[in-house]
């Protein structure tokens, strides 16, 4: 296997991608905001991400509790339509003002209960961990993510940045099954 340095670490690549085994199986990625939540859809199937859809859910209006309204409608109607198997979502992380993670908090909480509406299962991801995942530096800017994004799903055209984040909360969690897998087959595999 080779192994490649990055910022002082070894990492060791499989010379041969891992595959899941089983149906394919549809990611809705989701990226939290008061005015723009950004959503990303992949299907995954035998180690790879194939592009489904993305965009952003644009809230309007002065009222908070009626954008949370937009928020979870909107997250309603992309279960209906693309019926993903699971979801993953970005955690709140900590910002200077609390104001600001108040609406992200409830602008996360309309996006989980609207997709529990049809039942998947849902995940959590922390912004940091969503760059390690998709650009390889937990620091990495959102030009950064957008860039990997669009190269890693071969996308042409532009990818506005909440969507690009949507789609790399996805992927990082597509990535996350396929260690999960590998880790579980090799503890199956030890046991005796």
């Amino acid at each position: 296997m080779p192994i490649q340095s990055r910022g002082g670490r070894r990492w060791t690549l499989p010379t041969k991608a891992v595959a899941t085994r089983g149906p394919r199986v549809r990611i809705l990625g989701i990226d939290p905001g008061s005015q723009n939540t950004g959503y990303g859809i992949v299907d995954w199937h035998g180690g790879e991400a194939r592009y489904v859809a993305s965009g952003a859910i644009r809230t309007q209006g002065a009222e908070f509790p009626p954008r949370l309204r937009q928020i979870f409608d909107g997250v309603q109607a992309l279960m209906r339509e693309y019926a993903p198997d699971e979801v993953a979502i970005e955690r709140v992380f900590m910002h200077r003002n609390a104001d600001s993670a108040l609406k992200l908090g409830q602008a996360r909480g309309a996006a989980i209960c609207a997709a529990y509406s049809a039942s998947p299962v849902v995940f959590e991801y922390a912004p940091r961990e969503v760059k390690l995942a998709v650009v390889g530096q937990g620091g990495a800017l959102k030009e950064q993510v957008q860039l990997m994004v669009k190269t890693l799903l071969r996308l042409q055209g532009d990818l506005g940045p909440d969507a690009a984040d949507a789609i790399g909360i996805a992927l990082c969690h597509a990535y996350s099954r396929e260690v999960r897998a590998a880790v579980d087959g090799q503890a199956r595999g030890t046991r005796r």
